[in-house]
C-alpha cells in the first residue's frame, strides 16, 4: 500500500514539476519582455536594465528557472502589474469565495446527484427512472450562465417584483459575519452549479450501478436474504465509489482552480474572476499564479484520489 502511494506521489511531483517548465516556457522564452511590462514602454534603458536585474532575465535561463521554482515554491509569484501588491496575498484573498463556492456545490450535487442515480438504476424503465432521467438530460443542456440568470430571474427578480427578498443576487458575504448569511448569498451560485454537476452525477451512479446490480455477488447476496437496501448501499453503491470519487476528484481540482462563468454571473470575486481580469489586463504575474495554483489543485485532488482508491480497493495495496 505504501509502495503504490510513494509511486503516485512521485508521479504527481513530476506532473507538477512538467506544468512548472511549461509555464516557464510560455511565459519567459515566449516573445514578449516582462521587464518592459513591468517599466512601462517610456522607461529609460536604465530603469529597464535595472528591472531585468530585479528579475534575474539577465541570468541563463537554467538559474532563471531555477529562480522561478524556487520562488514558486516559497509562494512569490512576484508583484501584480495592475494592482502593485503580492500575486499571493492577491489569490489567497479570492481563495475563500472559490473555496465556498464549491464546497456548498459538491456537498449539494452529490446529495442530488447520488440518490437521483440509484432511484434510476434500481427501478429501471419506471416513471421515477424516466423523471430523473429527463431532469439530468435538461440540466446538463443548459449552459451555467443560463442556468445562473434563470435562477436569477426566478429566486430573486420576480420575489423582488412582489416587495420581498428570497435570496440576493450575489456578493459574497465572509462567514465571519455569520454562517446564515453565508450561506444566504451562496445559495443561487451553489444551486447553479449543484444542479448542473448534479445530473452528470446521476448519469454516471446510474450508469455504474445497472452494472454492478446484474453482478453475480448481487443476486448471491439476495439470493441469501439481505434486505434490499444492504444489497443496494453496503454492495452496490460501494461499488461505485471508484468511479465516482475519480470524477469527484477531477471536478473539485478543476473548479477549485476556478468557477469563472458561475463567479461571474453572480459577482463573486473568485480565483476564477481573478484569472479573467488578469489575462484582459495582461497581468503576466497573476496568470502566472493563478495557472500554477490550478495545476496544484488538481494534481493533489487526483493524488488524494488515488490514495482512497488504494484505501478502498484490496487489490491495490499490495
Amino acid at each position: 500500500m505504501i509502495k503504490n502511494i510513494v509511486k503516485r506521489f512521485v508521479s504527481a511531483v513530476i506532473i507538477l514539476l512538467a506544468l512548472s517548465i511549461f509555464v516557464f516556457a510560455l511565459f519567459y522564452i515566449a516573445p514578449g519582455n516582462p521587464a518592459r511590462l513591468i517599466a512601462g514602454e517610456k522607461a529609460s534603458q536604465t530603469v529597464l536594465d535595472q528591472v531585468t536585474h530585479n528579475l534575474g532575465l539577465d541570468k541563463p535561463l537554467w538559474q532563471q528557472y531555477l529562480l522561478f521554482v524556487s520562488h514558486a515554491l516559497s509562494g512569490n509569484f512576484g508583484i501584480s502589474y495592475r494592482n502593485q501588491m503580492p500575486v499571493a496575498g492577491l489569490i489567497a484573498s479570492r481563495l475563500p469565495v472559490t473555496f465556498s463556492l464549491v464546497g456548498g456545490a459538491v456537498v449539494l450535487w452529490l446529495l442530488i446527484g447520488i440518490p437521483l442515480g440509484v432511484v434510476s438504476a434500481t427501478h429501471p424503465g419506471t416513471w421515477k427512472d424516466r423523471l430523473a432521467q429527463i431532469l439530468s438530460q435538461l440540466f446538463i443542456s443548459f449552459p451555467s450562465f443560463v442556468l445562473g440568470m434563470f435562477l436569477l430571474y426566478l429566486l430573486y427578480f420576480l420575489p423582488k417584483r412582489h416587495k420581498f427578498t428570497l435570496f440576493p443576487p450575489g456578493g459574497y458575504s465572509q462567514l465571519a459575519n455569520g454562517f446564515a448569511q453565508w450561506a444566504w448569498h451562496m445559495t443561487l451560485p451553489w444551486l447553479t452549479l449543484a444542479l448542473l454537476m448534479a445530473a452528470l452525477y446521476q448519469r454516471l451512479t446510474r450508469a455504474e450501478m445497472m452494472d454492478v446490480l446484474g453482478e453475480d455477488y448481487i443476486r448471491t447476496a439476495r439470493a441469501k436474504g439481505l434486505p434490499e437496501h444492504t444489497v443496494i448501499y453496503k454492495h452496490g453503491l460501494r461499488s461505485t465509489l471508484t468511479v465516482l470519487t475519480t470524477q469527484l476528484g477531477a471536478d473539485i481540482g478543476s473548479l477549485l482552480s476556478g468557477s469563472i462563468i458561475i463567479e461571474q454571473v453572480f459577482g463573486l470575486q473568485g480565483v476564477g474572476s481573478l484569472a479573467v481580469t488578469s489575462v484582459n489586463t495582461q497581468d503576466r504575474p497573476v496568470i502566472i499564479g493563478v495557472v500554477l495554483l490550478g495545476g496544484f489543485f488538481i494534481v493533489m485532488m487526483n493524488l488524494l484520489v488515488d490514495v482512497l482508491h488504494v484505501a478502498l480497493e484490496p487489490t491495490l495495496r499490495k
